[in-house]
């Protein structure tokens, strides 16, 4: 039987990628679907961590571009990941998965507060660990949030599941047929190209780290797993590439 080449993980969701096909709110179809690749993946003894984005909800960039106080904006944003975050404890627990949900921002009614030896013990449990409220500040975006956990759970490889693209592009394949797909990438080359796989803080903070990333699509044909099996899906990130 083929054993999978991780042994911990981060996930990270961004809200696109929960909203489906309508482009906001939240697919139950799809976080169902999620819910599904999850339980297929812990299956196989993988301790994995999700990280999930709120753009489906809120995004406090855009509404500080428009001139609303921007960290107002931004713990907005953070309050919609724990919508996302509880609606996928809840997807993940109607298959018998146990799931904790941490949050950067205290809201102990709902969730338990972020501590960085309690979420490491759940995972040795077995548990599936869902990090909301970003870093619990203004001005980082979520993809930092998951390189910030990967660092300090030691998690050998962040898995950015996208929604409507399957790796990444020179330029929007959505708006261009002729873009070019990468299938290997160093952080160098994602920071100075400004391809948009991430922010620089977030892929600086992953450099230093020595985490790689897996940029891959997310869609029903199990395709967490198949990454996690060592199938070579999408574009992989890291500090060095062989070109």
């Amino acid at each position: 039987m083929t054993l999978p080449v991780y042994r911990r993980v981060i996930l990270k969701l961004s809200g696109e990628a929960l909203a489906g096909e309508r482009g906001y709110g939240i697919d139950h179809y799809v976080i169902k679907n999620i819910a599904e690749q999850i339980k297929e993946v812990q299956q196989f003894n993988v301790e994995m961590a999700v990280v999930v984005g709120g753009g489906n909800i809120w995004r406090g960039a855009h509404a500080g571009e428009r001139g609303m106080d921007r960290a107002s904006a931004d713990y907005m944003g953070m309050l919609a990941t724990v919508i996302n975050a509880l609606a996928l404890q809840d997807a993940l627990e109607r298959l018998a998965v146990d799931t904790r949900v941490q949050t950067a921002i205290e809201m102990r009614e709902v969730a338990e507060p972020y501590i960085r030896r309690r979420a490491i013990r759940h995972l040795e449990k077995g548990r599936v660990v869902i990090f909301a409220g970003g870093t619990g500040n203004p001005y980082f975006s979520t993809d930092t949030a998951a390189a910030l956990r990967a660092a300090e759970i030691e998690a050998e490889i962040i898995l950015l599941a996208k929604g409507k693209v399957d790796a990444v592009y020179n330029m929007d394949p959505l708006l261009n047929p002729e873009a070019q797909k990468f299938t290997e990438l160093s952080y160098i080359d994602v920071i100075n190209k400004g391809l948009g796989v991430m922010d620089s803080t977030a892929a600086s903070l992953c450099m230093d780290n020595e985490i790689n990333i897996v940029v891959f699509g997310l869609d029903s044909s199990g395709n967490i797993k198949r990454v996690i099996m060592g199938e070579k899906l999408g574009t992989i990130v890291r500090g060095e590439t062989n070109d």
